[in-house]
């Protein structure tokens, strides 16, 4: 929540750097929180969020992803 006023404002830097972060936390709420964040960018720049899931890929939690792939159409999911 911390960096959804710069995320409305097209600024991604700080959510991103964030989401690196926390890509290994062990708490599934975490995982949740993340993902919803990467969707929200996804909302505002889809290219920033698949750049990002594309890059790291292999391990982001199952959780994580399937939040941030939610709004995908069913053929990129």
């Amino acid at each position: 929540m911390a960096t959804f006023r710069w995320m409305r404002h097209h600024d991604f830097e700080d959510a991103l750097a964030l989401a690196q972060l926390l890509l290994n936390d062990q708490e599934d709420l975490i995982h949740k929180a993340v993902g919803w964040m990467l969707r929200e960018i996804g909302k505002r720049d889809l290219k920033i969020e698949k750049t990002f899931l594309k890059k790291h890929y292999q391990s982001i939690p199952r959780t994580m992803l399937r939040y941030a792939i939610e709004k995908f159409p069913e053929s990129e999911r």
